[in-house]
């Protein structure tokens, strides 16, 4: 593992870095406590020197805050872009001005006892938390971006209260680092679109276990789920048995597609082909379009006669000019299936119709597709 090296009152210290979005140890580290101001914690975050908080932890919280803001009053100007800026360009600066964004706020950092404490006064308990996300303890100290704990809270809140997904009448409980079904609108699609047959299919990426429950509830007799992450095979398992659906449902460990043959086969792939900035993202990123096109190219080998494969996908990459509605048909036929049907719906996340998103436009315009997909030839 990583270590963070600082001095402390003359003496040098250091102790185990913990990301688990991945981010590199800060090369310089300097203790900062109550006194720092916002402007001064700023600069030094801009110039690559991270703080190691030693003071009161919701101090800490209230300067991130008024780095935040600063950093968002940057944003703004940067998202002042010109209208005839070609979409894939727009696009192009947003991810480097979040990444940004990310890098100078990850600066502020806190420490972790052995156990997962927060030696500092005020910290709430993050002990659960720590040990989702990371694991067992370890046997000596440790350091972590207060950005990241932050987010580490939040996911073990979510995984405690669950999520609430209208299309399956349930709540669904995302683990740390599995994409959770905020969007309910791809789910709806998965509980509405026709089913053509009802004795088995697959799952391709489960992530959470949503659409193999959905595909169960449905009556399908046998769903069989895959996925690759680790993380997300046991958020899977522990979903689908609180559900109820262990019975007729069960979780593999393969990169897409299980052994054999299936008459309905889906797939909810990341939706935009670009390359994940740090672990976390490759819910989001595709790079390449490595997943929708193993799932495309290798569905004539495992979908049976007359079954169909679901693919589900929002056309948002179209919109910021990162694949075109072309290259995505030239990629089914050339896999040698046929589109046999379409169901759209159209998302209502925020962003959908906030004006000052710097992406609004793509976004006002997207729509979350199901394509149906049937065999353009016969199996021979």
């Amino acid at each position: 593992m990583q270590a963070v090296h600082w001095t402390e009152g003359a003496e040098p210290r250091s102790a185990c870095w913990r990301s688990a979005a991945g981010a590199p140890p800060p090369r310089r580290v300097t203790v900062a406590d109550d006194r720092m101001r916002a402007a001064l914690a700023h600069r030094l975050a801009c110039e690559g020197t991270a703080l190691l908080w030693s003071g009161d932890f919701h101090n800490a919280r209230q300067l991130l805050r008024a780095m935040g803001r600063r950093m968002e009053s940057r944003g703004r100007r940067a998202a002042a872009l010109p209208p005839d800026l070609p979409s894939a360009e727009a696009f192009r600066r947003y991810r480097q001005e979040q990444s940004r964004r990310a890098r100078v706020l990850g600066m502020l950092l806190v420490p972790l006892d052995p156990g997962y404490d927060i030696p500092l006064r005020r910290a709430p308990d993050v002990r659960r938390a720590c040990a989702e996300a990371y694991g067992e303890p370890g046997t000596g100290p440790s350091v972590v971006p207060l950005r990241e704990l932050l987010g580490l809270i939040g996911a073990h809140e979510w995984r405690r209260r669950g999520v609430d997904v209208p299309a399956l009448g349930d709540r669904i409980h995302p683990h740390h680092g599995v994409f959770s079904p905020v969007r309910g609108e791809y789910v709806r699609l998965v509980a509405e679109a026709p089913l053509p047959a009802r004795t088995r299919a697959f799952d391709i990426g489960t992530g959470t276990g949503v659409l193999a429950a959905v595909l169960a509830r449905r009556g399908v007799e046998r769903v069989v789920a895959t996925d690759r992450d680790p993380r997300a095979l046991d958020c899977a398992r522990e979903n689908l048995a609180r559900l109820g659906c262990a019975d007729r449902t069960e979780v593999l460990e393969a990169d897409l597609f299980p052994p054999g043959r299936a008459p309905l086969v889906v797939c909810n792939p990341p939706w935009l082909p670009a390359r994940p900035a740090t672990p976390l993202e490759h819910a989001v990123y595709d790079p390449g379009s490595r997943m929708l096109r193993g799932f495309l190219n290798g569905l004539t080998a495992h979908l049976e006669p007359g079954g169909e494969g679901w693919l589900i996908i929002s056309d948002l990459a179209e919109h910021l000019g990162l694949r075109s509605r072309a290259e995505l048909l030239d990629a089914i036929g050339g896999a040698g299936l046929a589109v046999v049907g379409r169901l759209d719906t159209r998302p209502v996340h925020r962003r959908a119709t906030d004006p000052t998103d710097p992406l609004h436009a793509a976004r006002a315009a997207e729509v979350t597709s199901l394509w149906r997909l049937g065999l353009a030839r016969p199996i021979m």
